[in-house]
């Protein structure tokens, strides 16, 4: 699952899975995808079940005691968003209220679906496009000293 598309987020907060990752996804048996704050820049991830089970039992492991372990635990694990769909549908999932405006999206306006591998990336099409032409963004966070536990992991 590798690329970058604008896909339309509806009134209800739901966007559609475009169909090249479709078939993937129904191969694999991925019905739920899990949600979450990105704790570095101001987007969502959104990780196939499997590999949510993978990245959380690994977060879940850290030490938590670590301020830096801990603030990530918790952008991550506490802001997880479980979301079921129809592998036979449309593939909607739904993105909560309060992930939305982490991301700055909003209802029935286009945003960036980036896949990325093992998992997608949500974005304001703005700030997407602004990462991209090497702009930064206000509300991203690169200046913080990561903890050689977090430094080894991908997610």
């Amino acid at each position: 699952m590798f690329g970058f598309n604008k896909v339309s987020l509806d009134a209800k907060g739901r966007v559609s899975i475009p169909a090249k990752y479709r078939s993937d996804l129904k191969k694999e048996d991925h019905n739920n995808i899990i949600i979450t704050k990105d704790p570095q820049y101001p987007s969502l991830k959104a990780y196939p079940f499997k590999e949510w089970e993978k990245i959380s039992m690994k977060l879940q492991s850290l030490q938590g005691l670590d301020p830096v372990v801990r603030n990530i635990q918790w952008t991550i694990l506490g802001n997880a968003h479980f979301s079921e769909f129809d592998v036979d549908g449309r593939m909607l999932i739904r993105i909560p209220l309060d992930l939305q405006e982490y991301a700055c999206i909003e209802s029935e306006n286009k945003i960036a679906l980036v896949g990325m591998g093992n998992k997608f990336e949500i974005w304001n099409v703005d700030s997407w496009q602004s990462r991209q032409t090497g702009g930064s963004l206000s509300t991203e966070i690169l200046d913080v000293v990561l903890p050689e536990s977090v430094k080894s992991m991908s997610f």
